[in-house]
């Protein structure tokens, strides 16, 4: 919702603040003070074309900004901060967001949304959500055959959307089933050589067996038995310095015990030597077990098999071939060949799969005929009610002999939302053949037809802001109380801001601008108030009799204001 439209220096308008709000805003004022700039302006704050020509005369630049109220976290915040721009949030889930618009005499443009510049589409992305203007030249809401197929799936209601629903999921697993066989067919060469590759792949690695950590264990043995003549060597020097089988050679062992000895003389003299010499003979138990140790390491080497160096290598150097192709290390390779197998199981079994598809496919295409003719069969009884209802409000709107039609047309292809082809038509009168919309009829019928349209579609299909100019062109007396009539109602869903110069209309609304003007030398500027009261009356009765001040014009425009108070009611 549109809380404030702020406007400078455009057309005539030299600067003007509209408060706007909830609920039905009426703008009205003299020939040329420049109401149709209040439309002007809404179209360049979302995103329309800009035209240089319609900056005031002497400024540098027009310039618009829009205060609106929105949904904190909906959809339209959450493009905001897209485009780097923030909404200010307010209460119960609402949130303020300022957008501005400039345009200068040259033609260059700025538009910021949220506190930071942004493209000029971003602003006709959150028109497309937030606002629709119906109005002589204005783009049509319901122009496109998907908008109008949405509107009337929406004024269908819960039986329609859980049909539509159900068709939908069996449309998205058909497309889906039929997408992966076309793969299966388009790449069978392509997986026919992956799967050759991963047998031969299977089988290369099923033969020499790998085994996790393989490689470094046979790594160390390969290393032990290239040195083994290095260790043998150590290990017995090591040995006979520990404890030696020479008779005459004096070893570790030998010293350690006799230090220990010494010791043990005369610890009863000084308890202190007591640990020294209890450490002495546990050196001498730990000196004797390495000694044991190493002759048994020593005698490890010497029971190493012929030949058993060559067998390790060769067993490397297949490792080593294996890791090359599909390592790099060994770990890779038990991994390639865990999930190779599986993928192959898969690849093999693509004729069958195909054939799965294939019954599946022609399943869900059956299941699609009869969701896709439920869907036609519900689409049509509520384009007859659509139809029907719509034309009764362009009975009441001064266009009695004008009717709706809403034809729903089977097609052979299959969509995302059904075979129908939906298309909103209008006979202008009996006898004439229907036509767009946007052909049927003329500008200010135009927007009496969609008027009707949107009244109809009001709860089923709610849109935030409803813009209206010209609506009640060509029209009056008691067919401009019924166009207020339904504006009025409309608005109790929807805030509306109408573009008017009938008093009929005008009288139901609950916010009413008047765009003045004022003529200072040769250039004319206007603004814009807020009537309330005794001036709101007395623009009711200008619009009346072209007289503020008349007695009569004032009298019938406070009869005029009772009456559409009493009538502001559904319908």
């Amino acid at each position: 919702m549109i809380e404030e439209l702020s406007i400078t220096d455009l057309g005539v308008i030299g600067e003007a603040v509209l408060p706007l709000g909830p609920g039905f805003t009426a703008v009205t004022g003299e020939t040329g003070a420049g109401k149709t700039m209040v439309v002007s302006a809404l179209g360049l704050l979302f995103g329309e074309r800009a035209d240089p020509g319609a900056v005031r005369s002497g400024a540098a630049q027009a310039w618009i900004e829009g205060r609106l109220d929105v949904d904190s976290d909906g959809a339209v915040a959450e493009r905001v901060r897209e485009a780097g721009g923030d909404v200010e949030p307010t209460a119960g889930g609402r949130a303020e967001l300022i957008l501005s618009r400039s345009v200068s005499a040259e033609g260059r443009g700025r538009a910021v949304v949220g506190g930071r510049t942004a493209p000029i589409g971003v602003l006709s992305e959150l028109g497309d959500a937030l606002v629709v203007v119906h109005g002589q030249s204005d783009q049509l809401r319901l122009k496109g055959a998907t908008a109008q197929r949405t509107a009337l799936d929406s004024f269908g209601g819960a039986e329609l959307a859980t049909a539509k629903a159900a068709y939908r999921a069996v449309y998205d697993s058909w497309q889906a089933h039929r997408a992966e066989i076309e793969v299966l067919i388009s790449e069978r060469s392509a997986r026919l050589r992956e799967a050759e590759q991963l047998r031969v792949a299977i089988e290369e690695i099923t033969a020499v067996a790998p085994l996790a950590g393989e490689d470094v264990e046979l790594g160390e043995l390969a290393d032990r038995l290239t040195n083994v003549e290095d260790l043998r060597v150590a290990a017995a020097e090591a040995r006979d310095a520990i404890s030696s089988d020479s008779g005459d050679a004096i070893d570790t062992v030998v010293l350690v015990d006799s230090a220990r000895r010494s010791l043990e003389r005369v610890v009863h003299h000084d308890p202190a030597l007591a640990p020294i010499a209890a450490s002495l003979t546990e050196a001498s138990f730990l000196l004797s077990d390495v000694s044991t140790q190493l002759a048994s390491y020593a005698a490890s080497l010497e029971s190493d098999e012929p030949g058993e160096l060559d067998r390790i290598q060769e067993r490397r150097a297949q490792l080593t071939a294996l890791a090359r192709k599909y390592g790099p290390e060994l770990v890779d390779v038990i991994a390639f060949a865990a999930e190779a197998e599986p993928r192959l199981l898969e690849l093999d079994s693509d004729s069958d799969r195909i054939e799965e598809l294939t019954a599946v496919v022609d399943d869900e295409a059956a299941q699609l005929e009869r969701l896709a003719g439920e869907l036609t069969g519900l689409r049509t009884t509520a384009s007859s009610r659509l139809a029907d209802q719509v034309t009764a409000e362009l009975a009441a709107l001064a266009m009695p002999n004008a009717r709706l039609v809403v034809e729903v047309t089977p097609r052979e292809e299959y969509g995302a939302s059904g075979r129908d082809q939906v298309q909103f038509l209008l006979r202008p009168h009996e006898g004439s053949e229907p036509r767009p919309l946007n052909r049927g009829a003329s500008g200010g019928e135009l927007s009496r037809v969609m008027l009707a349209i949107e009244v109809v579609l009001a709860e089923a299909d709610p849109v935030p802001t409803f813009v209206f100019d010209e609506v009640d062109s060509g029209v009056g007396g008691a067919s401009a109380i019924e166009i207020g009539r339904r504006l009025a109602a409309l608005a109790r869903t929807s805030q509306v801001i109408v573009v008017t110069h009938l008093a009929q209309v005008a009288a139901f609304a609950t916010n009413h601008l008047r765009v003045e003007k004022d003529q200072d030398g040769p250039v004319t500027a206007s603004n814009v108030v807020k009537l309330e009261g005794d001036e709101r009356l007395a623009e009711m009765a200008r619009l009346l009799s072209g007289l503020p001040d008349s007695e009569s014009g004032l009298a019938h425009a406070a009869e005029l204001l009772d009456t559409a108070t009493s009538l502001a009611v559904p319908h």
